[in-house]
Order: C-alpha cells, then sequence, then structure tokens
C-alpha cells in the first residue's frame, strides 16, 4: 500500500489525504468537517478533506476529540456499510478511528470518529 498524499491548505484550514491520484470518485459528507471520497464500484477510499483541520486535531485533557459521523444517516443502508467498511480498514483507519457513542443501553449507537495525529505538510 502506497502512502497517502497530504496537502494542508493553511488559508482555508483544511487538510486533503489523497490515496489514489486521479481516480473519479463519489463524496461522501460524512459530517460538516470530514469529506471521504470513495470508489463505490470498487469498494475503496479515493481521498478525505478535512475541513477546520487545526481545530479537529487538537486534544484535550482526555484525549482525541470525537466527532459524530451524522452524514451517514442521510445514505441507504447499501452505502452505509460500504462507507463504514471503508471507514474501518487502512487506508482511511490509520487517519480516522470509528467507534460508537451509546449513551445508554436502549437507544441505537451513534458512529463517531476521532483524528490519528497526522504530520502535516508545511506551507
Amino acid at each position: 500500500m502506497r502512502e497517502p498524499i497530504l496537502g494542508y491548505d493553511e488559508a482555508n484550514d483544511t487538510l486533503y489525504v489523497t490515496f489514489e491520484p486521479g481516480e473519479k470518485a463519489t463524496g461522501i459528507e460524512l459530517n460538516d468537517h470530514i469529506l471521504l471520497r470513495i470508489n463505490k464500484r470498487e469498494r475503496k477510499a479515493v481521498g478525505l478533506s478535512i475541513f477546520s483541520y487545526s481545530v479537529l486535531a487538537q486534544t484535550t485533557e482526555m484525549g482525541h476529540r470525537s466527532f459524530p459521523l451524522t452524514g451517514l444517516m442521510e445514505l441507504s443502508t447499501e452505502l452505509q456499510e460500504i462507507v463504514l467498511d471503508i471507514l474501518q480498514h487502512p487506508p482511511v483507519s490509520n487517519i480516522l478511528t470509528v467507534s460508537a457513542y451509546t449513551p445508554s443501553y436502549c437507544v441505537e449507537p451513534t458512529p463517531i470518529t476521532a483524528l490519528q495525529p497526522i504530520p502535516v505538510p508545511a506551507g
């Protein structure tokens, strides 16, 4: 597996991660800050865009910040399964950790994600 290509736009505070350069993709909005680009036919990640990266990447006294994957609820069941599978495997799982938040045992769990530390390229 090749290393992802990272690009950071400091003016817009956006981190672009490319796994498959030049490949056409479908954008999946995971939440207001994370866009996953996938090849649906091959069920693989093409890239990620992480908006407000410096805020999302900050750690707290308790560790990494977590964010709900609210965009999954907008997808068909089939596409949800494809996206969750892509999220839980490299190369995406090297950048985003996926888990679930369950406020009580009788409530459906909410998928959440946290960013792994990523060395951002300068400039």
